[in-house]
Protein backbone atom coordinates (compact mmCIF):
# COMPACT_ATOMS: atom_id res chain seq x y z
CA UNK A 1 0.00 0.00 0.00
CA UNK A 2 1.36 4.03 -0.39
CA UNK A 3 0.71 6.19 1.18
CA UNK A 4 0.62 10.05 0.23
CA UNK A 5 2.19 12.44 2.96
CA UNK A 6 3.21 16.41 2.79
CA UNK A 7 7.08 16.19 1.71
CA UNK A 8 9.20 17.41 4.91
CA UNK A 9 12.12 18.93 4.76
CA UNK A 10 13.96 15.60 5.50
CA UNK A 11 12.96 13.85 2.10
CA UNK A 12 14.81 16.37 0.54
CA UNK A 13 17.81 15.17 -0.40
CA UNK A 14 15.50 11.73 -1.23
CA UNK A 15 13.76 13.37 -3.15
CA UNK A 16 16.57 14.64 -5.55
CA UNK A 17 18.00 11.47 -5.73
CA UNK A 18 14.41 9.91 -7.14
CA UNK A 19 14.51 13.10 -9.50
CA UNK A 20 17.77 12.58 -10.73
CA UNK A 21 17.06 8.80 -11.81
CA UNK A 22 13.71 9.40 -13.63
CA UNK A 23 14.93 12.56 -15.45
CA UNK A 24 17.79 12.92 -17.84
CA UNK A 25 21.20 14.74 -16.89
CA UNK A 26 21.09 18.42 -17.17
CA UNK A 27 17.46 18.60 -15.75
CA UNK A 28 18.46 21.75 -13.64
CA UNK A 29 19.14 23.74 -16.76
CA UNK A 30 15.69 24.12 -17.61
CA UNK A 31 14.07 27.58 -17.51
CA UNK A 32 11.91 25.97 -15.02
CA UNK A 33 14.24 25.69 -12.55
CA UNK A 34 15.29 29.25 -12.81
CA UNK A 35 11.95 29.87 -11.45
CA UNK A 36 12.93 27.83 -8.45
CA UNK A 37 15.99 29.09 -7.64
CA UNK A 38 16.02 29.85 -3.52
CA UNK A 39 12.24 29.89 -3.45
CA UNK A 40 11.10 26.81 -1.66
CA UNK A 41 8.45 24.41 -2.57
CA UNK A 42 4.94 25.05 -1.67
CA UNK A 43 4.64 23.55 1.58
CA UNK A 44 1.90 20.74 1.81
CA UNK A 45 1.19 20.85 -1.55
CA UNK A 46 4.45 18.89 -2.04
CA UNK A 47 4.21 15.39 -1.40
CA UNK A 48 6.14 12.23 -1.26
CA UNK A 49 4.67 8.69 -1.98
CA UNK A 50 6.13 6.16 0.38
CA UNK A 51 5.71 2.17 0.18
CA UNK A 52 4.63 0.27 3.05
CA UNK A 53 8.48 -0.21 3.80
CA UNK A 54 8.74 3.47 3.89
CA UNK A 55 10.86 3.58 0.54
CA UNK A 56 10.25 6.36 -1.58
CA UNK A 57 8.12 5.43 -4.39
CA UNK A 58 6.89 9.12 -6.12
CA UNK A 59 7.06 12.82 -5.47
CA UNK A 60 5.35 15.83 -6.85
CA UNK A 61 6.21 18.90 -6.03
CA UNK A 62 4.29 22.98 -6.26
CA UNK A 63 6.74 26.22 -6.87
CA UNK A 64 4.95 29.95 -6.53
CA UNK A 65 5.30 32.15 -9.32
CA UNK A 66 4.10 35.10 -11.02
CA UNK A 67 2.94 36.10 -14.13
CA UNK A 68 2.03 39.90 -14.23
CA UNK A 69 0.46 41.03 -10.82
CA UNK A 70 -1.17 37.59 -10.42
CA UNK A 71 0.07 34.44 -8.71
CA UNK A 72 -0.04 30.60 -9.62
CA UNK A 73 1.38 27.34 -8.70
CA UNK A 74 4.19 25.45 -11.27
CA UNK A 75 3.57 22.06 -10.84
CA UNK A 76 6.69 19.85 -11.39
CA UNK A 77 8.37 17.78 -11.13
CA UNK A 78 6.45 15.04 -10.32
CA UNK A 79 8.32 11.40 -10.91
CA UNK A 80 7.36 7.95 -9.78
CA UNK A 81 10.35 5.50 -9.34
CA UNK A 82 10.69 2.89 -12.25
CA UNK A 83 9.58 0.32 -9.86
CA UNK A 84 6.38 1.64 -9.22
CA UNK A 85 5.68 3.05 -12.65
CA UNK A 86 2.61 2.06 -14.40
CA UNK A 87 0.73 1.38 -11.21
CA UNK A 88 -1.11 4.99 -11.61
CA UNK A 89 1.23 6.40 -9.01
CA UNK A 90 1.72 9.67 -10.93
CA UNK A 91 -1.38 10.37 -11.54
CA UNK A 92 -2.63 9.90 -7.94
CA UNK A 93 -0.02 12.18 -6.81
CA UNK A 94 -1.42 14.87 -9.31
CA UNK A 95 -5.25 14.47 -8.30
CA UNK A 96 -4.61 14.52 -4.49
CA UNK A 97 -1.92 17.56 -4.56
CA UNK A 98 -4.68 19.64 -7.46
CA UNK A 99 -7.27 18.82 -5.15
CA UNK A 100 -5.30 20.19 -1.97
CA UNK A 101 -4.24 23.39 -4.25
CA UNK A 102 -8.08 24.31 -4.61
CA UNK A 103 -8.48 23.71 -1.16
CA UNK A 104 -5.99 26.23 -0.26
CA UNK A 105 -7.18 28.78 -2.06
CA UNK A 106 -4.75 28.53 -5.04
CA UNK A 107 -6.37 30.25 -8.22
CA UNK A 108 -4.38 28.46 -11.09
CA UNK A 109 -1.82 26.19 -12.10
CA UNK A 110 0.74 25.54 -15.03
CA UNK A 111 3.15 23.27 -15.72
CA UNK A 112 5.71 22.52 -18.77
CA UNK A 113 4.81 19.36 -19.99
CA UNK A 114 3.50 16.51 -22.76
CA UNK A 115 -0.42 17.84 -23.41
CA UNK A 116 -1.12 14.42 -24.30
CA UNK A 117 -0.41 13.12 -20.56
CA UNK A 118 -2.15 15.81 -18.64
CA UNK A 119 -4.86 16.70 -20.59
CA UNK A 120 -7.00 14.03 -18.45
CA UNK A 121 -6.23 16.27 -15.59
CA UNK A 122 -7.46 19.20 -17.50
CA UNK A 123 -4.70 20.79 -18.39
CA UNK A 124 -4.74 23.26 -21.81
CA UNK A 125 -2.06 25.25 -23.29
CA UNK A 126 -1.75 28.34 -22.39
CA UNK A 127 -1.64 30.55 -25.65
CA UNK A 128 -0.67 33.65 -23.76
CA UNK A 129 1.61 32.65 -21.02
CA UNK A 130 5.59 32.74 -21.89
CA UNK A 131 7.81 30.25 -19.53
CA UNK A 132 11.29 31.98 -20.07
CA UNK A 133 13.68 30.75 -22.73
CA UNK A 134 13.97 28.17 -24.05
CA UNK A 135 10.80 26.46 -23.64
CA UNK A 136 8.35 25.03 -26.38
CA UNK A 137 5.45 26.94 -26.15
CA UNK A 138 3.66 24.17 -27.14
CA UNK A 139 4.36 22.15 -23.65
CA UNK A 140 3.14 25.49 -21.51
CA UNK A 141 0.11 24.15 -19.98
CA UNK A 142 -2.52 25.15 -17.51
CA UNK A 143 -5.22 24.52 -15.34
CA UNK A 144 -8.16 26.87 -13.44
CA UNK A 145 -8.71 25.55 -9.81
CA UNK A 146 -11.37 28.65 -9.48
CA UNK A 147 -13.78 29.42 -12.86
CA UNK A 148 -12.27 31.68 -14.30
CA UNK A 149 -8.94 30.91 -13.02
CA UNK A 150 -6.72 31.59 -16.04
CA UNK A 151 -9.11 34.50 -17.38
CA UNK A 152 -6.94 38.15 -18.69
CA UNK A 153 -3.90 36.05 -17.43
CA UNK A 154 -0.66 36.80 -20.23
CA UNK A 155 2.64 37.76 -20.09
CA UNK A 156 5.97 36.66 -19.17
CA UNK A 157 6.21 33.96 -15.63
CA UNK A 158 8.53 35.57 -13.77
CA UNK A 159 9.96 33.98 -9.99
CA UNK A 160 8.22 34.47 -6.79
CA UNK A 161 8.91 37.83 -5.65
CA UNK A 162 6.98 36.78 -2.61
Amino acid sequence: MIELKAEQPQDRWEVEALYDLCFAPGREALSSYRLRDDVAPVAGLSQVARDELGILAGAIRFWPIQIGDSDALLLGPVAVHPTHQGEGLGGSLIRDSLAKAESSGWTRVLLVGDAPYYQRFGFARLGEVEMPPPTNPDRVLGLSLQRGGWDGICGMVRRWQG
